[in-house]
C-alpha cells in the first residue's frame, strides 16, 4: 500500500505520470476484483430532509420555515419500497438529515405524532417494517451515531454508511463548508466509524473532494479510513465523491474537481486502501465511466430505477444498459450485488444477524445478487426536473 509520503508526492501527477498511476491502481483492482464491476439496485428513501447541520454545499436540507421540510410516514415509506421491489430493487437506502429534533421544535413535534422522541428510534421502526412487509434489506445512512444507536440499527439493517468527507478540523472554521455543523466534527465522525467496527457492521464511508480541502488532507482522510479497516475489518466500500456546485448554496460558485483531479484521487485511494475494500465513484455526478474504470474503481454504488438521487437531484442515474456497455467496452462485466458485500455475507453471523441472513435476497455462490429479469425499458435513469 502507498505510504503517506509517496501519496502526497502525487498531488501534481499529470499526463504520462497520471496515466501510469491509474494503470498501477487498475492493476491492483484487477488482481483483487477481477473481471466484474458491481452496483446495487436500490430505492432511495429520504426519511427526513431536516437536519441540525447546514453544510455550505447542500440543497437536500430544508428549514422548517421553508414549507418543504418533512418526515415521511410509514405508509409513504412502504409504498416506495413496494414500488421498488416490483422493479427488482433489493436495497432500501434510508438517507436522512442528522438529529433535527435537537435543533427544531417542529421536527420534535412531528416525531411525537409518529410516536417517537428521536429520529433514530423512528428509523428503527420503519426498517423493521421494511423487513416485515417486503423482500428488501435496509441500508442506513443516518450520519453520526452513538455506540448504542449503531447497535440498535444493526439489528434492522444489512449495512450502514456515513461519509467521513474529510478529517480536517480546518473545514469547521467560519467561512468553511462545515462551519456550525456539529455533526461534521472529524473526531465525532471517526468515532462513529470506530464504533461500527467494534460492532462488526458492514460499513460504507468515503471522502468528498473539492470542498476546500488540501491534497494532504485527502491523503490523511483515506489513511484514517484504512487504519480503521486494518483494526476492525468492517469497511466494505469507500466512495470518492466529487463536489458539484449547486445554486443557492454558499459554495454555488466554487470550482468543481477536474477529471484529472478525480482520476488522481481515485488512483491514489486505490493504492492507499487495503485491496479488499471496494472503491466506488458515483456514476451520476460525471459520466466519465471509462476514465473511472481505468483509475481503479470496481463499484458504481446504488442505482435506482424509481427514485432520484435526493442529495444531487439535478443528476440523473445512468441507465443500467448504458453502464453495462461502458463496462463491457473496457473488458468488464456489470453485475448486481446486494447491499452487503460477499465477504461479509459469507462470514456467517459476525456481520449480519441470523434474522437478516434469512431475509436476504437470493445470492450466488460468489456472494453477488441473483438478478431478476426486468424489462430494460422499466429500468432507466430517473429524469430530474
Amino acid at each position: 500500500m502507498l505510504s503517506r509520503q509517496h501519496a502526497i508526492a502525487l498531488e501534481h501527477a499529470t499526463g504520462a505520470q497520471l496515466d501510469a498511476l491509474c494503470e498501477q491502481a487498475a492493476g491492483v483492482r484487477d488482481t483483487h476484483w477481477p473481471n466484474t464491476l458491481t452496483y446495487s439496485r436500490k430505492i432511495f428513501i429520504p426519511l427526513t430532509n431536516m437536519c441540525r447541520d447546514t453544510c455550505g454545499y447542500c440543497t437536500f436540507v430544508k428549514h422548517p420555515d421553508s414549507g418543504q421540510a418533512n418526515i415521511l410516514n410509514p405508509s409513504q415509506v412502504l409504498a416506495s419500497v413496494l414500488k421498488g421491489q416490483a422493479q427488482g430493487c433489493k436495497e432500501a437506502l434510508f438517507s436522512l438529515g442528522e438529529k433535527p429534533e435537537k435543533r427544531y421544535r417542529y421536527a420534535k413535534d412531528w416525531l411525537a405524532t409518529l410516536g417517537h422522541t428521536s429520529m433514530v428510534d423512528y428509523l428503527t421502526e420503519v426498517c423493521e417494517m421494511v423487513l416485515d412487509k417486503s423482500l428488501m434489506i435496509p441500508h442506513v445512512n443516518a450520519g453520526t451515531l452513538t455506540f448504542n444507536e449503531l447497535k440498535q440499527l444493526k439489528n434492522v439493517s444489512g449495512s450502514m454508511g456515513m461519509m467521513l468527507e474529510c478529517t480536517s478540523d480546518r473545514l469547521m472554521k467560519k467561512g468553511q463548508p462545515h462551519y456550525a455543523c456539529p455533526d461534521k466534527v472529524p473526531g465525532i465522525r471517526l468515532k462513529t466509524l470506530e464504533d461500527a467496527g467494534k460492532l462488526d457492521i458492514p460499513f460504507t464511508t468515503g471522502i468528498l473532494i473539492g470542498i476546500g480541502e488540501t491534497w494532504e488532507e485527502r491523503v490523511d482522510s483515506l489513511m484514517a479510513i484504512n487504519t480503521l479497516y486494518q483494526e476492525y475489518g468492517h469497511i466494505q466500500e469507500v466512495i470518492v465523491q466529487n463536489f458539484r456546485a449547486k445554486a443557492g448554496t454558499a459554495m454555488a460558485n466554487a470550482p468543481e474537481p477536474t477529471l484529472d483531479d478525480m482520476r488522481r484521487t481515485l488512483a491514489m485511494a486505490r493504492l492507499i486502501l487495503d485491496p479488499a475494500i471496494s472503491l466506488q465513484a458515483p456514476p451520476n455526478l460525471a459520466q466519465e465511466y471509462p476514465h473511472y474504470i481505468a483509475a481503479g474503481i470496481n463499484d458504481w454504488g446504488g442505482i435506482s430505477p424509481l427514485t432520484k438521487d435526493f442529495i444531487n437531484p439535478e443528476r440523473s442515474w445512468p441507465q443500467i444498459t448504458e453502464l453495462a456497455t461502458a463496462c463491457e467496452q473496457q473488458g468488464y462485466a456489470l453485475q448486481e450485488r446486494l447491499t452487503v458485500y460477499p465477504k461479509y455475507l459469507q462470514a456467517g453471523e459476525r456481520y449480519v444477524t441470523k434474522a437478516l441472513h434469512q431475509a436476504m435476497p437470493a445470492w450466488r455462490n460468489d456472494g453477488l445478487a441473483v438478478e431478476q429479469c426486468i424489462d430494460n425499458t422499466t429500468f432507466q435513469g430517473v429524469a430530474h426536473g
